[in-house]
């Protein structure tokens, strides 16, 4: 799966045509402007991603009764990562509504979320079964907690190993670096 973020289109850069869009409503100023993106990238297949429980900015907020009838009228939305998943708990209203015309992703972004992580991928629903990884969100959360920067090898692999035994895909978010 190859995802490319919004971010990249502000730069004139082409993406191959099986690549998948990714808006990141932390990025995204308003309804209308994710109903401009809809619209603009209707030809691909779209990942939105809610920041739940974001607290850098930037850090727009929409409300969920908001949102469901605009994912569900841009049939080309596929995927919805949902921020800082730390057990199934914090999955279950995004299953209830969404599951039934979306791939729910939980983003895993701390220790804890690793520690949970056979809970919550026993709570996705999906026929496939993704999680994404946020490298950077983990080592920052690993590093509040005043664990040793070892640990984060240690929590990488446990998670890899999770994923490849259960035939789950983990796609691994990552910052990127554009220089033009």
């Amino acid at each position: 799966m190859l995802i490319i973020s919004q971010n990249l289109t502000n730069y004139g850069i082409p993406t191959p045509e099986n690549a998948i869009f990714r808006i990141n409503l932390a990025w995204t100023n308003s309804l209308d402007e994710l109903e401009n993106l809809l619209v603009h990238h209707n030809d691909r297949n779209i990942f939105v991603d809610l920041p739940i429980h974001r607290t850098k900015p930037p850090n727009n907020k929409y409300s969920i009764e908001d949102l469901i009838p605009i994912l569900q009228s841009h049939s080309n939305v596929k995927y919805l990562a949902i921020s800082n998943v730390e057990s199934a708990k914090d999955l279950k209203k995004y299953l209830e509504l969404f599951s039934s015309f979306l791939t729910l992703i939980p983003k895993i972004e701390s220790p804890t979320g690793v520690n949970n992580i056979e809970e919550i991928t026993n709570a996705i629903t999906s026929k496939e079964k993704i999680i994404m990884l946020d490298h950077d969100d983990l080592y920052s959360s690993m590093l509040k907690k005043n664990e040793p920067s070892e640990n984060f090898v240690n929590y990488i692999n446990k998670l890899a190993d999770h994923c490849t035994k259960n035939k789950i895909v983990l796609e691994h978010l990552k910052t990127t670096d554009i220089v033009l």
